[in-house]
């Protein structure tokens, strides 16, 4: 039988963390005069007290290292433990949402997906807008992590061919995950800074500026205001893109320029892509805004470069309803949300690697029609792609257009039309934020909504996290014949 002990362990401590984390919003709300701090203290120390009950009583049952069938086991449970808790603050204080509008919001905020069942944002106090920027901020570098650690080794979506290269910093393999984890998190500290004292230099109040960069780097998409990014215009949009690219590339190459290797950020194939996808896409919203609806070229520039950027990168972050710019641009942007940004990033949906090897693999076949008796291997930065990536990274497209359809069809038979279906189910698989449409497009939110709406998207909210196969394999009777 499966001993889950080592995974309510470290649950339990997550759990205690997450609860001593309420102590940041509820001194925000003292500091700002706020009546709302009782919350904060109710819920932190129920979190941390069921997080200490779960750690001390499963801590008999510690080891050094966790089994395969563990591993997969506690990277869903993570992700669904602490949503549950972290739902709390939304359901006890000023927003008193239903908690599963609240359960919505909070996995919403650690998938980083960024999709919100909040309006009247604009006056929220700061305690609870403090807490959906820090629930999208832990999303972020968790999702960094396990990209780096837990997925490689689960031989997820593709992601083992980035097994030896997430611990190879400066041409040394990093004894243990620890290690590459707390270079991570000093690098995403670092940037979450600079970014803040970016929009604080281009005249962001403070406080805006510290959730909003939390809200960036985590490439979440959460804002302060029902308006999104549409309060702020010129500087500020481009401060925003440009970290939104930075928390999009992998990390990886960030603790390399630390160590004084700065090369590979600048000859990495998958960065490269991504610059030359966004370009392009650019471009060609940018074009069509001064043609067709005669835009200026500077705003043109600006609003197309932070849309798409916001979209590519999965933020979901939006200046303007692109809604009203035509069914053409309205297409660019919902297929721009199914590529997404580099593996070992904060980014989310497919990743540009997948959709490289997809090519490389297209290319191979082709070449091999024109010579069958030749010998062609896919390559992927000048090392062959070997069978057991190709097939992972070949299921996970299946898995993708399979979960996208059955999630489609699920919403429209809870009484969604056709366009808020499939765009929601898109939205939260990939991880987006916001969908198309009137009700849940970047001028509304998911609201209106109905109940069994919201858990279902909820549920792909966390499946398209986790790389779709992470959580399907929780469901297949030979994970728990052991």
């Amino acid at each position: 039988m499966l001993d889950v002990r080592p995974v309510g362990y470290v649950i339990g401590l997550l759990l205690i963390v997450l609860g001593v984390a309420m102590a940041l919003p509820l001194a925000a709300d003292i500091i700002a005069g706020n009546g709302e701090w009782p919350t904060f203290l109710e819920t932190g120390l129920l979190t941390g007290l069921v997080g200490m009950c779960l750690a001390l009583a499963c801590s008999n049952g510690v080891r050094d290292r966790l089994s395969l069938q563990q591993t997969f086991l506690l990277t869903t449970s993570v992700w669904l433990a602490l949503p549950i808790f972290g739902a709390l603050p939304f359901v006890l204080g000023t927003t008193q949402l239903s908690y599963t509008d609240a359960f919505f919001e909070a996995m919403s905020g650690l998938t980083t997906t960024g999709s919100t069942v909040i309006s009247g944002l604009d006056f929220l106090p700061e305690g609870i807008l403090l807490w959906r920027g820090m629930l999208q901020w832990f999303g972020g570098i968790g999702v960094i992590v396990m990209a780096m650690v837990f997925l490689p080794e689960l031989r997820v979506g593709g992601m083992q061919m980035f097994r030896s290269e997430a611990f190879d910093v400066g041409g040394k393999v990093l004894p243990r995950a620890a290690e590459i984890a707390s270079k991570i998190s000093i690098i995403y500290v670092g940037l979450t800074f600079a970014c803040g004292l970016a929009y604080s230099a281009a005249g962001m109040e403070a406080f805006d500026a510290t959730v909003h960069a939390m809200t960036t780097m985590s490439t979440g998409g959460f804002a302060n205001y029902d308006a999104s990014f549409g309060v702020y215009q010129g500087v500020i949009e481009y401060i925003a893109t440009c970290f939104m690219c930075l928390a999009a590339l992998p990390f990886v190459l960030y603790i390399r320029l630390v160590n004084g290797e700065a090369r590979p950020l600048f000859t990495d194939s998958q960065v490269r892509a991504f610059f030359g996808i966004a370009a392009t896409l650019v471009a060609t919203v940018a074009v069509t805004l001064m043609i067709v609806d005669d835009f200026a070229p500077e705003p043109a520039i600006r609003e197309a470069l932070f849309n798409i950027a916001s979209i590519l990168t999965g933020t979901g972050y939006a200046s303007v309803d692109y809604m009203a710019w035509g069914g053409f641009i309205v297409a660019i942007f919902f297929f721009t949300g199914l590529i997404g940004g580099c593996s070992g990033s904060t980014s989310c949906s497919v990743k540009v690697f997948r959709y490289q090897l997809l090519f490389t693999a297209m290319k191979a076949q082709i070449r091999r029609i024109h010579s069958p008796h030749g010998v062609f291997r896919p390559r992927y930065q000048g090392r062959v792609v070997t069978d057991d990536v190709m097939s992972s990274v070949m299921a996970f497209f299946v898995l993708f257009v399979v979960t996208l359809g059955i999630f489609s069809v699920l919403l429209a038979m809870t009484g969604l039309d056709l366009v808020t279906a499939v765009s929601g189910a898109a939205t939260a698989i990939a991880n987006i934020g916001p969908g198309l449409g009137d009700r849940i497009g970047p001028s509304g939110n998911f609201a209106g909504l109905n109940a069994t709406a919201k858990w279902l998207l909820a549920a792909a909210m966390l499946i398209g996290r986790l790389e779709l196969m992470a959580v399907y394999v929780l469901f297949t009777r030979r994970f728990w014949q052991i």
